[in-house]
Order: C-alpha cells, then structure tokens, then sequence
C-alpha cells in the first residue's frame, strides 16, 4: 500500500522541476483515485507532532505561496490553464533563494502552530 508521504513531493528536485501537461492531468487522476487513502493519511498525520523535516517543508510551501502570490496579484492559480501554470512554476523556481530565505523566517510561526494544535485536541 503506498503511504501518504508517496503523494508529496518533499524532495529538493521535485520542488525545482516543473511537471508537464501530461504530468499534471496524470497526477489529477491519481489523487482523483486515491483520495480516500489520502485522506486517512492526512487525519493520522493530523494526531501527530511533525517532524522537523515535514515543518521545514511546510515552510517552503507557505513561503512558495507568497510569492505566487505577490505574482499572481488579484488573480487565482487555480483559474490559470495548465501552460501558465507551467510558466508560473518556473518563474518560482527562479526565486529558490527568496523562498529559503521566507521559509526560514517562518519556521517557528510554524512550528508554534503545530504545538497548538496539538494543544487544542488535548494530546
């Protein structure tokens, strides 16, 4: 059976490759089908303290999302075709330093809110 992880991708080389047309319809289909295993990954890892790797990948990804953001402006990732899409990645990728730079200032702010909501549920 394949583990929750298996659906993210955590590696360095998978955040800095950008995916393909055919890449992307084929990953829609995959998380289309195992969404149901997703999900129960997602609430197991939800009753957990996350590690540091996982934080730090929380990180990057928030720090990813402003700067999608900041060129995005008013509009939505999700209302781009998969082409702009593309070209949105690359120009992200260009910002690696950027987002190293935001992600390290955000990794307590993350890490607190982890703790919290640990704390809430009583574990």
């Amino acid at each position: 059976m394949l583990s929750f992880k298996s659906y993210i991708p955590v590696h360095e080389e998978a955040l800095q490759e950008v995916m393909s047309i055919q890449q992307r319809m084929k990953l829609k289909q995959s998380m289309r089908r195992n969404k149901a295993k997703i999900a129960m990954g997602r609430k197991r890892a939800a009753r957990k303290m996350a590690s540091a790797e996982v934080l730090k990948g929380r990180a990057q990804k928030q720090a990813k999302n402003l700067i999608i953001k900041k060129i995005l402006k008013n509009k939505d990732k999700s209302d781009l075709s998969y082409g702009s899409r593309a070209a949105l990645e690359k120009m992200v990728a260009k910002r690696k330093g950027a987002i190293d730079r935001i992600a390290k200032k955000l990794l307590p702010k993350v890490r607190q809110k982890d703790r919290t909501k640990l704390q809430k549920k009583g574990n």
